[in-house]
């Protein structure tokens, strides 16, 4: 058995610049691993994909994301299906940080890895565009500008030092349902936007910006509660991630963001997690 922590991510700047005639948007985007993980269990076996999960609510067929890529990596390959996955979900569910996404990236890598396939890490990003959005980014593994769908990524320069809460409201929202909201027409024109610096902790809270976080506060308010809490206790920045509907503060060090855990557990009943720049 092959054991494998599948980060979650954070978007720190999320700009959606126009929407395509394809339905989707093109987006500029600094995005960041976290030390936020599932954990992804991998057993050889002679035929088949064989998945299941910690979660009951979560499918284990074709409608699960690392049911298809791991089909998506055999036919890429030609190698007959043979693998057991086991799931171990700590990411939430349809909560912005791309746990679905970075599940289906670490299958192709870890299935790359298995079969000593010759896949080049540019082969599995290509292959995960045909998944997911997201799933490119969390095979290039770094820090990261991304654009166009989320197919375009340039390494950015590592965060400072810095930690982070990460509160859930307690429940999953839609992505497609949040693009839908922008309410934009087909446009060839981009809107441009400058990028702000991210070298100091101070840049960093200062430059932060989603411009879907209007659409997701309208339908659910409680993400501007979760950050006017963040920002009452200490953080130095907070910010919707992806399409919410989590919402991350920005603090110094670890002792600062465990005093608003406790808080937010006990008072909000909301789901609180601590995490770093990985």
């Amino acid at each position: 058995m092959i054991k494998k922590k599948s980060p979650a991510k954070i978007n720190l700047y999320l700009r959606v610049n126009r929407r395509r005639k394809d339905g989707y948007h093109d987006i500029t985007s600094l995005m960041q691993l976290i030390t936020l993980y599932d954990e992804l269990r991998f057993s050889p076996q002679k035929t088949g994909i064989v998945l299941s999960c910690s979660r009951d609510d979560l499918p284990v067929d074709e409608k699960n994301l690392v049911y298809r890529a791991a089909a998506a990596f055999y036919a890429r390959t030609g190698i007959t299906p043979g693998i057991r996955i086991g799931i171990h979900k700590r990411i939430p569910l349809g909560a912005g940080l791309g746990g679905g996404s970075s599940n289906a990236a670490t299958t192709l890598m870890t299935l790359n890895e298995i079969h000593k396939t010759a896949l080049t890490k540019n082969d599995l990003m290509r292959l995960g565009e045909t998944l997911g959005a997201d799933v490119p980014f969390f095979v290039f593994g770094k820090t990261a500008w991304v654009s166009g769908r989320g197919e375009k990524l340039q390494e950015a320069p590592p965060l400072p030092r810095m930690s982070f809460v990460l509160i859930n409201p307690g429940f999953p929202v839609s992505t497609h349902e949040v693009y839908e909201g922008l309410n934009w027409g087909l446009t060839k024109k981009r809107r441009n936007y400058s990028i702000p610096r991210f070298s100091s902790i101070q840049e960093v809270a200062a430059g932060l910006a989603n411009d879907l976080e209007g659409v997701v506060s309208t339908l659910y308010p409680v993400v501007n509660e979760i950050k006017a809490f963040l920002l009452k206790n200490g953080a130095l920045g907070a910010l919707m991630t992806g399409s919410g509907p989590t919402v991350f503060g920005i603090f110094k060090n670890n002792q600062a963001s465990a005093r608003v855990k406790r808080t937010a557990v006990l008072e909000k009943g909301w789901l609180v997690f601590d995490a770093r720049p990985v």
